[in-house]
């Protein structure tokens, strides 16, 4: 359950519970306070990316996509609603989550796989904004990717004002999107009966199901699941059972409201495109700007292109907000990496706007919407990697305690989570397929299969290993139920120390431990290893300056400490530090031995703490290690 620790990290530490709950009054004051989260994370479900695969779903294929949608928006408040669970009862993120669970290369992949996520869904956005400023405006495209980099700004200025602020900025963006697309409807006038057949399900071809991953991409995307968790958590709430239950219930509704307006948005585009282009037979309509093209001559009306243009805007610029915090809850959860905001906005939007810039000059604008559908598939294809470790955390009964998902849930999350895989991995399979049927492509096929292996690999890990681990954890569980009997406590006696001298100045550390083991009690033996050239090959027979510039010291040492009355003896080893010093410490017959640890990290952790680990593994007396 969640920790009351102030030590750890906090996720969005700028407006961690900055959000007061307890003492809100009742009634619907109480709801309003904990209302927002789910608008920010809603704005991610009808962001540009989600109109380049809605207006090619409903201009090809009419209103029978209608239901892949709803499944997709069921699937989203399902997955929202755990996201948002983990945040409420932990207090951590889904990064943080993972890093506690997962080893480092694992972590680090999941964090890899995070960032091309977002800059997938921060692709969207840019070319969003450019085409909507390109169609209310007639800038150049390639100039309107330039200014997406100035929005950099809104959230820097927004987050001066805190969480409610913007969260209500993003709320009057999505009344906008939603009132532009209200007022497209009406002007459109849709046959409500086909609209209705489009919810029933229908088999999908590979045209199709290429759309299909695309909205389901589009929808259920992995970066809001980050998103979500941490963003409860601007909510404080008081620790005890009945406060979280409030939380939980609260925050369901508010997911249910925001997902059900990003789900009648999206439906609404395709709507739009189905009653305007498939019912007139402009089937080919594939691209934001022919749509917007063909919204006036279409419907009759001046105002539709206008609104449409307005909406697009609103649509990423809202999204592109939202981005930055996902980019930033990724980046401190996995890395614990804190860099200042404004240049992770600039280095995420950055990556970004480089293949939507190379894109335009290689191609001219013939192409952005097609780039805009691959961003979406990009992001579904990923799903799986943020779907499955929630599913795991949120059915831990270690850590969520009595909130841990029930049955019923579990068993409808591991099926969305199972459809989602399935989906891609054939959606993958039949674009890859023609590829490897033709001659050539030899580079594309290697890398292709790389990627799946590395797929499966992670796959395997993130799905399996916290099985393992709750395995363990039920074995250690039954291994200690019956607490042993204390007898027979007695040990050996301790009547000679080794105390191994490395001559820097952690050496008086070493041996005023060594002295508080043993006092004037027993007997202590200095040893040292000459590293020197001319003693790893002559051995004992050395007598270059370093020998004996070491046995000075050592003797040095020992004449101090017998003065002040300690039994004290000294020996130099030779050649192989670990052998060596396994040697003289038995040859001593000690009882025990102190060495130092040097705290080194990374890299000169396995060159320097080889020599420790490994003496010992070979002795079975007790090592005192002392970090110095």
């Amino acid at each position: 359950m969640q920790s009351n620790r102030k030590d750890i990290e906090q996720s969005l530490g700028e407006v961690h519970e900055t959000v007061d709950t307890t003492n809100s009054p009742k009634g619907w004051r109480r709801i309003l306070a904990f209302l927002g989260p789910a608008y920010l994370v809603s704005v991610g479900y009808m962001d540009p990316g989600n109109w380049a695969t809605d207006l090619q779903g409903g201009a090809q294929f009419g209103y029978s996509l209608i239901w892949v949608l709803l499944m997709s928006n069921l699937m989203a408040l399902l997955l929202q609603g755990l996201s948002a669970r983990l945040g409420i009862v932990r207090r951590r993120d889904l990064a943080q989550a993972n890093r506690e669970v997962y080893p480092p290369l694992v972590n680090f992949s999941l964090y890899v796989f995070a960032e091309v996520a977002i800059a997938a869904c921060d692709l969207a956005e840019v070319l969003g904004m450019a085409l909507g400023i390109y169609l209310l405006t007639g800038l150049p495209l390639i100039w309107g990717v330039g200014i997406t980099v100035l929005d950099t700004l809104i959230l820097l200025w927004l987050q001066r004002y805190g969480i409610r602020k913007l969260e209500a900025f993003i709320i009057a963006l999505v009344a906008v999107i939603g009132l532009s697309f209200l007022i497209e409807i009406f002007l459109a006038k849709p046959d409500l009966s086909l609209v209705a057949k489009g919810f029933i399900p229908g088999m999908l071809n590979n045209n199709a199901l290429y759309i299909a991953v695309g909205i389901i991409g589009a929808t259920v995307m992995p970066h809001n699941l980050y998103l979500h968790s941490a963003l409860v958590q601007t909510r404080k709430i008081k620790p005890d059972p009945q406060s979280i239950k409030r939380a939980l219930k609260y925050n369901m509704i508010d997911s249910t409201i925001a997902l059900n307006a990003a789900f009648f948005v999206n439906a609404a585009i395709l709507v739009l495109a189905a009653s305007v282009f498939f019912s007139t037979g402009n089937t080919q309509v594939a691209k934001i700007e022919d749509a917007h093209q063909l919204l006036a001559p279409l419907l009759g009306s001046k105002l539709a292109p206008m609104l449409f243009a307005i909406a697009l805007i609103a649509a990423g610029q809202s999204s592109t907000i939202t981005g930055t915090l996902a980019g930033q809850i990724v980046m401190e959860g996995y890395l614990k990496l804190r860099i200042n905001p404004l240049l992770r906005r600039l280095i995420t939007r950055l990556i970004a706007i480089t293949p939507a810039v190379f894109t335009i000059l290689i191609y001219g604008n013939e192409k952005i919407d097609a780039l805009l559908v691959l961003s979406q598939v990009i992001l579904s294809v990923q799903l799986g990697f943020a779907v499955i470790p929630l599913i795991h955390f949120v059915s831990d009964k270690h850590t969520m305690g009595e909130f841990a998902i029930k049955t019923p849930t579990k068993m409808a999350a591991w099926l969305v989570a199972s459809i989602l895989v399935f989906l891609n991995v054939k959606m993958v399979v039949e674009q890859a397929l023609p590829l490897f049927q033709t001659e050539g492509n030899w580079i594309w096929k290697i890398l292709i299969l790389l990627g799946a292996l590395v797929f499966i690999w992670l796959f395997l890990m993130m799905t399996f290993l916290p099985f393992v681990r709750d395995r363990k954890l039920r074995d250690i569980a039954r291994m200690h139920n019956d607490t042993p009997v204390l007898e027979n406590l007695d040990v050996r006696a301790t009547r000679c120390i080794a105390v191994s001298l490395d001559f820097t100045d952690a050496d008086k550390k070493l041996i005023a431990y060594a002295i508080a083991q043993g006092k004037q009690q027993v007997d202590y033996v200095l040893l040292h290893i000459v590293e020197s050239a001319s003693a790893r090959y002559f051995g004992d027979s050395s007598d270059d300056y370093e020998t004996r510039k070491d046995q000075e010291r050592l003797d040095d040492f020992a004449l101090q400490l017998q003065n002040a009355g300690f039994r004290v003896k000294v020996v130099l080893g030779y050649k192989n530090r670990v052998t060596e010093i396994v040697r003289i410490v038995k040859d001593a017959g000690a009882d025990m031995l102190v060495m130092g640890a040097h705290r080194h990290r990374g890299l000169k952790d396995y060159i320097f703490g080889e020599t420790i680990e490994s003496v010992r593994h070979e002795l079975d007396i007790p090592v005192l290690i002392v970090n110095v």
